[in-house]
């Protein structure tokens, strides 16, 4: 899409935005590309006797997004509650799922009984508390504990009275090697030496500045990821506040340490220079022209596509800490008219058991850590990442990740500051300069918005 044609989808969306905020109740406001129970209900969620089919025909609309199971489960479902159908509406297209939903809410027609809403677009909707059915009134608190806090918070208002969806899947993010580029560098091969290796952000740059310097070859494959691994673990906010939504860019040390981290990486060369889902950059995967990716756990399923490097790749976990990098929530809009059965059946589609169902099916990573020690989530070991049983590796990970606020202009704002390393690195522009004119356009920004 050219800038003009980006230029409008933002302008509209703005617009439809504060036709939601105006009607939209107090709340709070909270990064391209899985049980609930009422009283009764079993250990793993599922609602066990909780429902009695009253015989009444329901149809539950669900605009769902990308590939999932849902249904296939919705099928399993039916079948135990026959007087209900769930009728799916699917898109993989990401910006015009959610633009239906805005223009919908915004004209108080045409909303489904169930969205399955994205993290990246969660701003847009959370103080629309008027237009979704809060959660916590449907019987969420209590499977709130069954899932991971840092994933639960995502979609729940500052004060924490409101719960917008359940979560369905996530996507932690570690760090993909090349088994056989690190070993020519003398660095351990095996996940856990590989990871002690690096287990620092300083460990990370001399690891990286070492096997440059001995290979010849660039240790991460570009900016972008490097700066987002070390952006994610920022304490709670990263551009902008919790509390009032200001700008605090400026004077987060996290974001002043990810600029800093990744413009040493372009200076001492050990940072490629391909752009994130390039040509370029998918053959430099499958040529193995560098050695990490810091990437979440769906970023496998591009990693394949690289068939020339089966089995030489493996997963270790990031220095420090972990970040997130998508995943969705189901949500349901206060214009649907079976908002009892709409959130059974969700709590049902999003327990443990159908997480479960949902990765080893779809691959579908689990909100519910529960999930993590079932035997069957860990039998699979996977021959194109070294044999490693990587299901595990990402649970490491899911384990790791801290709530963090990102705000409604995070990815503008994200960009700024990735277009000024991509001045440092591609026109050798002077990273002071550079970081000093971000923070001037985001303050812009911020400013007007």
């Amino acid at each position: 899409m050219n800038r003009m044609k980006r230029m409008a989808v933002v302008l509209i969306a703005v617009l439809l935005v504060a036709s939601l905020a105006a009607c939209g109740g107090g709340g709070n406001k909270t990064t391209t590309n899985n049980g609930g129970n009422t009283p009764g209900a079993s250990e793993n969620g599922a609602n066990e006797g909780a429902t009695t089919d009253s015989g009444e025909k329901i149809e539950l609309t669900f605009w769902s997004l990308g590939t999932t199971n849902y249904e296939e489960l919705a099928k399993e479902y039916t079948e135990e509650h026959p007087n209900v159908t769930v009728k799916f509406q699917n898109t993989s297209d990401q910006t015009a799922h959610h633009n239906n939903l805005t223009t919908a809410l915004s004209a108080n027609s045409g909303a489904p009984d169930i969205f399955m809403l994205e993290i990246a677009f969660m701003e847009r909707f959370i103080n629309a508390q008027d237009k979704f059915h809060n959660l916590y009134d449907l019987g969420a608190k209590d499977i709130e504990g069954d899932y991971l806090e840092w994933k639960w918070k995502q979609a729940t208002s500052l004060d924490g009275s409101f719960q917008l969806g359940l979560p369905t899947d996530i996507g932690p993010t570690v760090v993909y090697y090349r088994t056989d580029l690190v070993e020519q560098a003398g660095l351990p091969t095996d996940p856990d030496g590989f990871s002690a290796a690096i287990d620092t952000w300083d460990k990370f740059a001399a690891v990286a500045k070492q096997f440059k310097d001995k290979t010849g070859k660039p240790f991460a494959d570009l900016t972008d990821l490097v700066y987002n691994g070390v952006r994610d673990q920022a304490a709670d906010e990263i551009y902008f506040s919790r509390a009032d939504g200001s700008f605090i860019g400026d004077t987060n040390p996290q974001v002043k340490k990810a600029y800093d981290f990744t413009v040493n990486g372009i200076q001492e060369g050990w940072i490629g220079n391909t752009l994130l889902w390039s040509p370029e950059w998918n053959k430099a995967i499958n040529d193995g022209d560098f050695a990490v990716m810091l990437a979440p756990a769906w970023m496998a399923g591009t990693i394949r596509n690289a068939q020339d490097s089966a089995g030489k790749w493996a997963i270790a976990q990031l220095p420090e800490g972990a970040g997130n990098w998508g995943g969705s929530f189901l949500t349901l809009p206060k214009e649907g008219k079976h908002s009892k059965e709409a959130y059974e059946f969700i709590s049902w589609l999003v327990n443990k058991e159908n997480q479960l169902k949902s990765f080893k099916s779809k691959g579908l990573f689990p909100s519910i850590p529960a999930v993590y020690s079932e035997p069957s989530f860990t039998e699979d070991k996977d021959d194109f990442f070294s044999g490693q049983v990587i299901s595990e590796a990402y649970a490491k990970s899911a384990e790791r990740v801290k709530p963090v606020y990102y705000g409604p202009l995070h990815d503008q704002v994200d960009t700024m500051f990735k277009d000024a390393l991509k001045n440092v690195l591609e026109k050798k522009a002077d990273p002071a300069k550079e970081w000093e004119n971000a923070i001037k356009q985001a303050k812009t920004l911020a400013e007007r918005s």
